[in-house]
């Protein structure tokens, strides 16, 4: 059955899907982290549907800029298979699992605040010199590769992200990738692992929201403008820090939910259990 949202829910949070969509992708970010913002700040979706839109969004944008970066010839197989191949079947158990809201909440909260200081120190680091000279990456450890896959695989289903703010600056602090490669790979990694994630979701819920295909499209409308304009007319260094402020007001939103979560649930289990009665009966107290 598909979940039904008001329509002023609806086109309120297509018209931020879209600006993010925008936004993001003219500095070269596909954007699942902001989409996660804007379903905190905008709507109170369960985790099943707000994973679900997510994800879908992610595999829309990742199709077309994986293409691209295949076809510019970036992409690098040897990078990408051990860390891809124990990710994708742990994004789809990821997928799988509904975590309780207590948990689930901070959870967002605190991958959107990550996010949020990615963008920061992306936006305070000073564009490469091209006359320094390149180092060569280092392709990383099997063992490795693949416990890292293992993790961010997970983390990519459980949260509905992808994977991809996790796994981009890992590549470049590791120096296990360059810039472009990493990008590549990257988007990759997102593609293949929001598939697997969302199979799991649907798996394990079969409710979408009914309003999937028009945030879908604004999705593409804005990531279409976005990659038009690109980075040389907007001032990127300027968007990634207001994303940054949206990314936080959105993490504090989710870990005040969570804490007001929290409160209903720990009084409920304190007058869960009548006291024991003095008197005779089950409830009597027994001697020692």
């Amino acid at each position: 059955m598909l979940g039904m949202q008001p329509l002023e829910t609806t086109t309120l949070l297509a018209f931020a899907i879209l600006l993010l969509a925008l936004l993001y992708s003219s500095v070269g970010h596909a954007g699942a982290s902001g989409y996660l913002a804007a379903m905190a700040l905008v709507t109170q979706m369960p985790q099943d549907q707000m994973k679900a839109i997510a994800l879908t969004l992610n595999i829309c944008v990742g199709i077309i800029a994986a293409w691209r970066f295949m076809r510019a010839g970036h992409f690098h197989w040897q990078t990408f298979w051990p860390i891809g191949l124990a990710a994708i079947p742990m994004a789809f158990i990821g997928g799988l699992w509904t975590l309780p809201a207590i948990v689930f909440k901070p959870l967002i909260g605190l991958v959107l605040t990550y996010a949020a200081v990615m963008l920061v120190m992306r936006a305070r680091t000073p564009s490469s010199n091209s006359d320094q000279p390149k180092t060569t990456p280092q392709l990383p450890p099997l063992p490795i590769a693949l416990l890292c896959g293992c993790v961010l695989g997970l983390m990519a289903g459980l949260t509905g992200t992808g994977g991809g703010i996790f796994l981009s600056p890992l590549l470049l602090l590791c120096g296990w990738a360059d810039a472009k490669r990493t990008a590549a790979v990257t988007i990759v990694f997102v593609l293949l692992n929001s598939i697997a994630g969302l199979g799991g979701v649907i798996l394990d819920s079969a409710q979408l929201p009914a309003q999937l295909p028009f945030y879908i499209l604004a999705a593409i409308i804005g990531g279409t403008i976005g990659s038009g304009l690109g980075a040389r007319q907007i001032p990127g260094n300027g968007i990634r820090l207001l994303l940054a402020i949206v990314l936080l007001i959105a993490a504090g939103k989710m870990f005040l939910m969570a804490f007001e979560t929290s409160e209903p649930a720990m009084l409920q289990s304190n007058h869960a259990q009548p006291p024991p009665s003095l008197e005779g009966g089950e409830g009597r107290i027994k001697p020692i």
